[in-house]
């Protein structure tokens, strides 16, 4: 243990050498000083809280992240090309342990880095907080100054009902085409067909109609229970994906057990197609039940997506406890990239380990990309002509490996500190331990193991090692 955190103090000296730590200071003080004084708030909750946690913490990330890239390619590979790592690798020292000291050291940089950057950011926070308007301020405690968990009810199966139209659709193929089966192509287009149909048959909440969720929330603390919570809804008004600007909805809502004489009644008018909170008391029944009826009452039907449509809102935490673990994932980001560069400097000079790096980042944030990807089934714009040999070869390979490539980014992106931060949602201690387990054990300890097994097979001894 002596030996890397002596390689560990060692990459201390060369952040102080290249003045990494300075030109760091300087522009996270610009970020968490001069993005507020540049981006000015409407003195509400929210634009408090995009200025300060949003565009901050993300300033914040971004900065370390590069820089963290930066350090850990060069740490490496400047050392092997100035021929100080043969000094150092010629003493009693594994090569595991080098590469090891300097991951600990860049980690150490980072967490003291981000630990300034974040008090500052949580003390600006509180100062600007008490400077809004009477209501303002409340609402921030309420809503965002906290950390809340979200319940939703428990997801339908849809497998049933998605068989018997299944079955049903094929018996009447067969009855229209006695001696012929339908096509794989025709199989899978009735499949989704069908898949949507069941789901919108879940979502949709059609005109002057009522919809009800049920919500178990008896493993709460009693103490919890008792507290008051936030309905969390988002909606979308069935067929007209982009509504005009300033329409809203009216609904109402009933809270508590159906033969409660005494449940809170709500007459709501919200806009579609964002999410919108609404205080209420939790009535719960004798199991613990919470019931939430609904009533359309506008001449369309509204469509509540199952993933994000409806949620119950309750505190689980304190906001600092919450900030704190929002922090330690951005934490875990970052030993993830210094595990990326780290390896890519194990085998190449500084330049190429930089490039491939950034390569590697850019891929992880073009989520997007890869999403659309698989959503069309294709690498190539849609132009309505039928697909060419060429482009279904290509597509065969490049669509499962975009596929892989997604599923792997996900890993690591699945968790969004920042978002969760900025709405005054929880980020549990479970959250932040599959986050840890899943980005730093997993997707770092594979570049980890790559880079040390590199490390240990380079000649540190050739002329101009380069990689």
């Amino acid at each position: 243990m002596q030996r890397i955190l002596a390689i560990a103090r060692l990459t201390w000296k060369s952040a102080f050498r290249y003045r990494l730590f300075w030109v760091m200071a300087v522009l996270l003080g610009a970020a968490v000083i001069g993005l507020p004084l540049i981006l000015k708030s409407d003195d509400t909750a929210e634009g408090l809280c995009q200025i300060l946690l949003t565009y901050t913490l993300t300033a914040i990330t971004v900065l370390l992240g590069f820089a963290t890239l930066w350090l850990s390619c060069g740490t490496l590979a400047r050392d092997v090309e100035d021929c100080q790592i043969q000094v150092v690798c010629s003493k009693p020292i594994a090569r595991w342990q080098v590469w090891l000291g300097k991951l600990m050291g860049i980690l150490a940089l980072n967490a003291m880095l981000l630990a300034i950057s974040g008090g500052a950011v949580y003390g600006l926070l509180n100062w600007r907080a008490n400077q809004l308007p009477a209501d303002q301020r409340d609402k921030i405690r309420s809503e965002i100054f906290v950390a809340r968990a979200a319940a939703k009810e428990r997801p339908p199966d849809l497998s049933a009902r998605q068989k018997a139209l299944a079955d049903a659709w094929f018996a009447s193929w067969r009855q229209d085409h006695p001696h012929e089966d339908p096509s794989p192509d025709v199989l899978r287009e009735k499949a989704n067909y069908i898949s949507k149909q069941v789901l919108a048959e879940v979502e949709e909440l059609s005109s002057t109609n009522y919809k009800t969720w049920k919500i178990n929330l008896s493993r709460l603390p009693a103490k919890i229970r008792e507290e008051p919570m936030q309905l969390r809804v988002k909606f979308r008004i069935t067929g007209d994906p982009d509504p005009a600007e300033g329409a809203t909805c009216r609904l109402f809502w009933r809270i508590g057990p159906p033969e409660s004489p005494n449940a809170q009644v709500l007459d709501e008018t919200l806009p579609p197609n964002s999410f919108q909170e609404l205080p209420i008391t939790p009535l719960l029944d004798s199991a613990g039940v919470l019931t939430v009826v609904c009533f359309n009452a506008n001449n369309v039907s509204l469509t509540f997506p199952v993933n994000e449509g409806f949620e119950v809102l309750y505190r689980e935490s304190t906001f600092g406890i919450n900030f704190i673990r929002g922090l330690m994932i951005i934490l875990c980001w970052l030993i993830l990239l210094s595990a990326i560069g780290l390896a890519a400097a194990s085998f190449l000079s500084f330049p190429v380990a930089a490039f491939c790096s950034l390569a590697v980042l850019l891929v992880g944030l073009s989520t997007s990309t890869l999403s659309a990807v698989q959503d069309q089934k294709s690498i190539f714009p849609y132009s309505g002509d039928p697909p060419g040999v060429m482009q279904k070869f290509v597509d065969s390979v490049a669509v499962p490996a975009f596929a892989a490539v997604l599923k792997i980014v996900n890993l690591v992106q699945d968790f969004s500190p920042v978002e969760s931060l900025s709405t005054g949602h929880s980020i549990t201690w479970g959250q932040l331990g599959r986050a840890f387990g899943q980005i730093v054990l997993l997707m770092g300890g594979i570049f980890g193991v790559v880079g040390v097994l590199l490390f240990n097979r380079r000649e540190l001894a050739a002329p101009q090692s380069n990689g």
